[in-house]
């Protein structure tokens, strides 16, 4: 199992996946807005989504884990 985290502080925007979709390494999967930049979160690995941790609207902080890849 693979976790995608989030590279610094801010509020989580989109997530541009889906439980169950299927990802290549480096894919945008979600987005976060920190110091008014947004900025794109890239899947580590290939993999399928297994479970979303978060939800647009919550703010992370440096490594939160924000999906699970398996």
């Amino acid at each position: 199992m693979t976790n995608v985290v989030s590279p610094m502080v801010g509020k989580l925007v989109s997530v541009d996946v889906k439980v169950g979709d299927k990802v290549k390494a480096n894919d945008p999967v979600a987005t976060i807005e920190a110091m008014k930049m947004m900025v794109k979160i890239y899947a580590p690995a290939d993999g399928t989504v297994n479970e979303i941790k978060v939800s647009p609207g919550d703010v992370v902080n440096t490594d939160t884990v924000i999906m699970t890849l398996e």
